[in-house]
This record gives structure tokens, C-alpha cells and sequence, in this order.
């Protein structure tokens, strides 16, 4: 797993790492939902002796982690991609690799890249739309300034209303308790919708 010969090995990290940390690193790099099961479930391996290979850690990893239906990708996948990338540090050097790509990148050049998995995804992303002077995208949870309400329903701020309707809004209580209150324009429970024309 490890593409240079300096730093730890992916043995060291799964014999050795705390297993807090050991979460983190599969959580975070391998995008693992069950990485807290997997840390401990290794964890509780290595009291009774060292893992030496990767038949074993799979086997460990799959007695946790079980397979979706019908699926061909093993249990242990996103558990070994964590462990990859921490040990290479693939996503630092990715980030320094965008960062000499750009410096050496002609005038009017343009840069391709090539991504995997969705975290040097969300990098390459981001890179890119720093460097395009894009601003940071809102969420779409948010309703956009600008943007009438419906026709036929009044503004919450409209000074014209009643004080009692002022302030008040749609909210209702579910199945989950109070609900906070939605802003015009979107749907219970969704993002924003799309405003029809009137």
C-alpha cells in the first residue's frame, strides 16, 4: 500500500494507531459509515496478536462491515482505501501536485485532472473554482434574495399586514416535534423549489 519507503505502513498504522485514530483515518479517508466497528473490531485483534496480512484484516473488517445486496465490491474496500491514502498522504500530495501544476501552467493553458473518489473530487473542485474567481456557492437550502414569493401569499416583512400575522409563518409540528419555521419558497422537508411565474 505504501508507494514510498519513509513513513509508516499500513501495518503500523492497523498494528499500532489508537484506535480512535485508526475511526478517523477510515472514517474520513475511506469514507466508511461502520469505522468506529472496524477500529474496534481491529482493536480487539491486535490484544490477542499481531495482523500480519491483508486476508486477515479483510476477514476482520468483513465480520463488521457486510456487503450490499448484490453488490461485487468487497466489505473491506473503503477500509483499505483509508488506510492508502493516509499512509501515502495521497490527498497532500494532491493539492501540492495542483498547486505545481498551476505555477508552471502557461497563460490560457488549461489543466485536466483526473479523480477517483469523491474526495479528490470535492479538492479538485474547490481548487478549480478558487482559481476561477467564483465565490462560494450558497446552499440550495437557502432562498435566494430577489426572488418574489408566490402570488397570493404574503410577505412575512410586509409592513402592510396585520402585526399578528407579522413574524408568523409556516410551522407545524411532525412527527419529530416543532418544526422551525421554512422560508417562502420552499417545500416542507426539501430545499428551496423552484418559484413558478405567476
Amino acid at each position: 500500500m505504501r508507494m514510498g519507503n519513509d513513513g509508516p505502513s499500513a501495518a503500523d498504522l492497523v498494528n499500532e494507531a489508537d484506535e480512535t485514530v485508526l475511526a478517523d483515518i477510515i472514517y474520513h479517508y475511506g469514507e466508511e459509515r461502520r469505522s468506529r466497528a472496524v477500529a474496534r473490531t481491529i482493536h480487539e485483534a491486535r490484544r490477542r496478536g499481531r495482523i500480519e496480512t491483508t486476508a486477515q484484516l479483510a476477514e476482520l473488517v468483513a465480520s463488521v462491515v457486510w456487503a450490499e445486496p448484490g453488490s461485487h465490491i468487497h466489505p473491506a474496500t473503503r477500509t483499505f482505501q483509508g488506510l492508502r491514502i493516509a499512509v501515502n498522504d495521497e490527498l497532500g500530495e494532491l493539492v501540492r501536485a495542483l498547486h505545481a501544476a498551476e505555477r508552471i501552467l502557461a497563460p490560457g493553458g488549461r489543466l485536466a485532472v483526473v479523480t477517483f473518489h469523491s474526495l479528490e473530487d470535492r479538492i479538485v473542485k474547490q481548487f478549480f473554482a478558487d482559481r476561477s474567481g467564483r465565490s462560494a456557492q450558497g446552499s440550495r437550502q437557502q432562498t435566494r434574495p430577489g426572488i418574489a414569493p408566490p402570488a397570493g401569499r404574503p410577505r412575512r416583512d410586509d409592513p402592510q399586514l396585520p402585526p399578528r400575522h407579522q413574524g408568523s409563518g409556516p410551522a407545524g409540528r411532525g412527527r419529530d416535534g416543532p418544526q422551525p419555521a421554512r422560508a417562502f419558497g420552499q417545500a416542507p422537508g426539501r430545499g428551496a423549489h423552484r418559484i413558478r411565474d405567476a
